[in-house]
């Protein structure tokens, strides 16, 4: 039996999860695929009550007793500097050293695209984004802070082991999936401690002679992402500069709406989310789109090797869009309830089809 705690979040998050929830029971019923679901409620109302965004020795727990983690998205206007997003989000990444962010990119329907010409045969990437290191390590501060004379620094942190295993889960995910290239994108010749990465690079590229390994400045790699998509297959990179380029990715792949993630490490629970934030202007107005979520479920259950289960997830929302049974974002008219609905439809559909 797979236990996953699930973290709802806040605003959307709340909605997103609960839809994915009962897609999940069905499909679990369906199939007996032996899912565990046990909900916490981790997010601003508890934080506004007691001030804590993870009990002590929460993530122990998370770290020995559950198999995954599925959550939907945190931030609350209530809480202006996200304390508890930070608290919960980037501790789960750094507390239980998640550092692969894995982001598919691709367009579920040639229509999503906002590139002309170029549909879901021309964009298939994936970024490897490292999850642990880079800027994100709030290393630095401010001096003399609201004067003209204010001095505000932020740091960088890249070791050879950090820099070293993401690239290596980069390769080793290229090679297991028949893709012919893997794209570094840095600023080495801007910043000399992305030498670093460009070093690493070509060293453990060397270990795979099968695939070519491509070195852009990450304004360049942005470059190539839109006007060549198709150039592109697997990149890894830095953790800022992977925060920008799925982004990137996403609004490629039809926007925030659609773009699953998960946050990886073999040796410890892994971490699953929808790309898209808490959006608190749209809570409560049926308008969320839950095609994310599910999506970050389907990778959740590649991951515990339910590879038939995935795919019924994912198809099941590749044909909702394409028939235009979705929500207004993706061009269609229904409502976060009625797109799951839609989801869980066809994933029964396929499910008798299949005799599975």
């Amino acid at each position: 039996m797979a236990r996953i705690a699930v973290i709802p979040g806040d605003g959307i998050g709340i909605e997103v999860t609960r839809e994915v929830i009962r897609i999940l029971q069905v499909l679990d019923a369906e199939m007996q695929l032996g899912l565990s679901l046990e909900a916490f409620d981790f997010g601003a109302e508890r934080f506004l009550r007691t001030g804590v965004g993870l009990p002590p020795g929460q993530m122990d727990v998370f770290r020995t007793e559950f198999d995954a983690i599925l959550l939907g998205a945190m931030g609350d206007p209530r809480v202006p500097d996200n304390a508890h997003a930070r608290e919960i989000l980037l501790g789960l990444r750094f507390g239980l050293d998640l550092y692969v962010n894995f982001r598919p990119c691709s367009p579920l329907a040639e229509r999503l695209s906002p590139l002309k010409g170029k549909g879901p045969q021309e964009i298939d990437m994936t970024i490897f984004r490292e999850n642990t290191e880079g800027i994100y390590g709030a290393i630095g501060g401010s001096f003399k802070r609201g004067t003209p004379d204010e001095v505000a620094i932020a740091e960088e942190i890249h070791t050879r082991k950090g820099v070293e295993r993401i690239i290596r889960a980069a390769f080793k995910w290229a090679s297991a999936h028949g893709k012919r290239h893997v794209a570094l994108g840095d600023k080495s010749n801007a910043i000399a401690a992305h030498g670093l990465w460009l070093r690493t690079f070509r060293e453990v590229a060397a270990e795979y002679p099968q695939i070519e390994a491509r070195h852009y400045y990450v304004d360049a790699l942005a470059l190539q992402m839109v006007t060549r998509p198709e150039s592109l297959q697997v990149i890894v990179t830095t953790n800022l500069f992977g925060d920008i380029l799925t982004d990137l990715g996403a609004a490629l792949s039809g926007g925030l709406g659609v773009a699953p993630s998960a946050n990886l490490n073999p040796d410890s629970t892994p971490l699953f989310e929808p790309v898209h934030g808490s959006a608190p202007e749209l809570t409560g107005k049926g308008l969320a789109n839950p095609a994310a979520m599910v999506l970050s479920a389907a990778l959740m259950l590649e991951h515990f090797g339910q590879a038939g289960a995935a795919r019924r997830l994912s198809m099941a929302v590749q044909q909702t869009v394409e028939e235009g049974q979705c929500t207004r974002d993706v061009g269609g008219t229904l409502s976060t309830t009625e797109a799951a609905d839609a989801i869980l439809d066809r994933m029964l559909q396929g499910l008798w089809r299949t005799g599975t």
